[in-house]
């Protein structure tokens, strides 16, 4: 199933690694220099604008970062995946 980011943008929920929020790279060099990384070699894709900015998904592919809180992608991510168990033992 897809995991909604915000605007027109989804990705597969199987192929993300993570889910952060933009504030915590504040603590963290080598976060800040991962994203660095990823921006440097073209893997970053903006979801809305720039200033509005609230949370960074990593993908097995790319790194989004979204408008939408990093709390409210994990509650989707888990009603999917509990949507997902449901039907599995249908």
């Amino acid at each position: 199933m897809f995991l909604h980011l915000g605007g027109d943008t989804s990705v597969l929920l199987r192929d993300v690694v993570g889910i952060f929020d933009l504030d915590s790279i504040k603590d963290s060099p080598a976060t800040k220099e991962f994203l660095e990384i990823a921006r440097d070699e073209g893997l970053i894709s903006m979801v809305g604008t720039e200033d509005k900015i609230k949370s960074f998904i990593i993908t097995k592919e790319k790194v989004y970062y979204s408008p939408i809180s990093s709390i409210t992608l994990q509650k989707r991510a888990l009603n999917i995946m509990d949507l997902e168990d449901g039907l599995e033992e249908q």
